[in-house]
């Protein structure tokens, strides 16, 4: 017998009509759905995120149908992009099927759906749906039985569950009836390309022939209405995400990661900075909350919320999206509490790992702009003395300007002022310049540089702070100003190249200071080493140690720079042992987003919590290369009680011990 079946066998071509009114409808539903939540998101600022289409369509088909960012959480994420790919699957094959009896039949009456296509179309449709369905069994049994802590559970998730098992079962039940009448007897070589749906026609069997069909029927309209419901329900609940995520997909930024706006100080229009309530975020701020599936990844990920502070990036999006929907002149920095917004260090892991291209450090950036430029508001007294000593000194010690550059007393170093020729401008940086353990690595710096015949000059007493940690608190007013007398020093220099040994340095100069005029190549100096050595300027004689690396959030997740940084350590002799969290998962120090200057005092300590990591690993050296994190260690180690057993070491300390002579 011919492999192949009818299409609407004991439902009748009569269904078609009414069929298609009736999906019609619910797609209707489903676009009003959506058409009335677009004044919600009209409540935000106008934000230009359809540039570069083409680039941005790619990227979401890409992201949508590889479910990249899902699969990064192994159990769940696994579940969920398989349960994907299986429902996909099957979506495909009802539009084959509708393909095949409605246009190419009546019209051509060519059959597409026959012969040893028709089987390995039965065959691979049968496994998905078996895929769909287990996978699914694995997120009902992790979300409602397991529970991981964080996880949010709602009346919706019950619900959404419940109708998605019954749109599989009554798939298969309406198979299995059709097969019991028409292939488990009559054709059973072909049954066998349908092994799922040749289980469940055991149920139907022992029926006589009316009663298999009167069942076929009955569960043919059921499911025909659950998958209706399916379709019209998506836009009223947490369904909506199908869309509301995949169309992320398409408005996540461009630019590169941790790129922040560059408010327009001098436009004397402007009377709020910052967001004080959700009409002082953009559209696609609001937009976020619609496609938040809160699967709490950014939550587990947080280093303050899992040292106990009151932060959870997924509450703080789904705040914003309640307060639009139900008060959107409120006081939006009330709602989400100051404590939340001051405890983020701004590493970026909620980003990182969000499957739904939230954005969630611009909103707090936001909400900070205004604690501090309309309210005068600071994490602490602490705080406030620092930012006064930036303004004032240009360092957040309160040390006079004229020392910033005594470090460098008796080193091969040109002070820029004399006109000398050189190389690279070194942008030390406030730590490096003025903290007594963090000298010691700028000084590593520089005889590694002159190892390499690298003629190195610096700013000294010019040098102001790169105004980083100030934005990161909401202080767009003091950044720009430090901004504009470094790049206004550094322009007339005519420098060609600068290096740092501070990611945040590193990030500010070569990514926000563009924003302002300065176009010079922007170099960290884990890379430019990395550089020396590959070209062989510098060689160093390697001595075998153990070693756990720690990923500093500004250089890993802002610049993906991972491999770099160990290849040194390896080439140095360092046997590296990896911490629990590494890499783009690595855990933040602390320090991020302004908190270098803050006191930490709610919680427990996330340096202490990362420093735990690095003494798991057995290593008795923890190497950096950030001064933030070399700082935020040496305090994690004494409060940690591992002194004596760990000890914090940067990677130019490493290096600079081993340069051949």
């Amino acid at each position: 017998m011919q492999a192949t079946r009818e299409i609407y066998w004991n439902i009748g071509h009569g269904v078609v009509a009414p069929m298609y009114l009736l999906s019609i409808a619910a797609v209707g539903l489903l676009v009003w759905g959506f058409w009335q939540r677009l004044p919600l998101y009209r409540l935000g600022k106008p934000l230009v995120r359809c540039d570069r289409f083409e680039e941005r369509v790619k990227r979401m088909v890409a992201e949508v149908f590889s479910q990249e960012k899902i699969s990064r959480v192994k159990i769940g994420g696994l579940f969920h992009s398989f349960f994907f790919w299986g429902f996909g699957v099957l979506f495909l094959g009802t539009l084959l099927v509708m393909l095949q009896a409605d246009f190419l039949t009546p019209l051509t009456r060519v059959n597409i759906l026959s012969g040893g296509f028709y089987q390995a179309f039965s065959l691979v449709l049968d496994c998905a749906g078996l895929v769909a369905m287990v996978m699914l069994g694995g997120l009902f049994i992790r979300r409602f039985f397991i529970k991981p802590e964080g996880l949010e559970t709602t009346d919706d998730d019950y619900r959404i569950h419940i109708l998605l098992f019954a749109i599989l079962i009554t798939g298969f039940l309406i198979e299995g009836a059709r097969m019991a009448a028409t292939e488990v007897t009559q054709n059973p070589a072909l049954a066998r390309f349908s092994p799922v749906g040749l289980l469940f026609s055991a149920l139907f069997t022992s029926y006589d022939d009316q009663s298999i069909r009167t069942a076929h029927q009955v569960l043919w309209w059921t499911h025909f209405v659950l998958v209706l419901g399916f379709i019209a329900a998506i836009p009223y609940t947490k369904l909506r995400h199908i869309f509301t995520t995949s169309a992320n997909a398409f408005f996540a930024p461009m630019e590169p990661k941790g790129t922040i706006s560059t408010i327009n100080l001098e436009d004397e229009g402007v009377e709020q900075f910052g967001a004080a309530t959700v009409r002082d975020l953009t559209w696609k701020d609001i937009f976020d909350a619609d496609a938040c599936t809160s699967c709490s990844r950014c939550q587990d990920r947080c280093p303050a919320h899992t040292t106990e502070k009151p932060l959870s990036p997924m509450k703080l999006i789904k705040q914003i999206g309640e307060q639009a929907e139900t008060a959107p002149a409120g006081n939006l920095v009330e709602t989400v509490g100051s404590d939340a917004i001051w405890a983020c260090t701004t590493c970026r892991a909620c980003q990182d790992i969000c499957p739904a291209n939230n954005e969630h450090v611009n909103k707090i950036i936001e909400l900070r702009r205004n604690l501090t430029l309309m309210e005068g508001g600071f994490p602490g007294s602490e705080v406030k003395t620092a930012i006064e000593n930036i303004e004032v000194n240009g360092n957040p010690f309160g040390l006079t300007f004229a020392s910033r550059g005594d470090w460098a007393e008796g080193l091969p170093v040109t002070r820029m002022e004399s006109g000398a020729e050189v190389d690279i401008l070194y942008f030390v940086g406030c730590y490096a310049s003025f903290d007594k353990r963090n000298r010691e690595i700028a000084k590593s710096f520089i005889t590694i540089c002159a190892a390499a015949g690298v003629k190195v000059g610096i700013l000294g007493k010019e040098e102001k702070c790169c105004g980083e940690p100030a934005r990161k608190l909401g202080n767009e007013y003091l950044y720009q100003m430090m901004a504009a007398e470094n790049i206004e020093l550094i322009k007339g220099y005519g420098v060609k190249r600068i290096v740092t040994t501070c990611p945040h340095c590193f990030n500010t100069l070569s990514r926000d200071y563009r924003d302002l005029g300065l176009d010079v190549p922007v170099e960290h100096y884990s890379t430019y080493i990395h550089g020396l050595l590959k070209s062989g300027s510098l060689a160093i004689a390697p001595e075998t140690f153990d070693v756990t690396y720690h990923d500093s959030c500004y250089l890993g997740r802002y610049m993906d720079i991972i491999d770099q940084p160990r290849s040194i350590l390896q080439q140095a002799g360092g046997r590296i042992r990896e911490m629990e969290k590494s890499g783009y998962d690595s855990f933040c120090c602390g320090a991020g987003g302004g908190r270098i200057l803050a006191e930490e005092k709610l919680g427990t300590k996330i340096s202490e919590k990362r420093i735990r990591m690095a003494a798991d690993t057995g290593a008795p050296t923890l190497v950096s290369n950030c001064p933030f994190c070399l700082t935020m260690f040496e305090d994690g180690i004494k409060i940690g009680g591992v002194e004596g057993t760990l000890q914090v070491r940067d990677l130019a300390e490493i290096v600079a011990e081993r340069i051949k002579a």
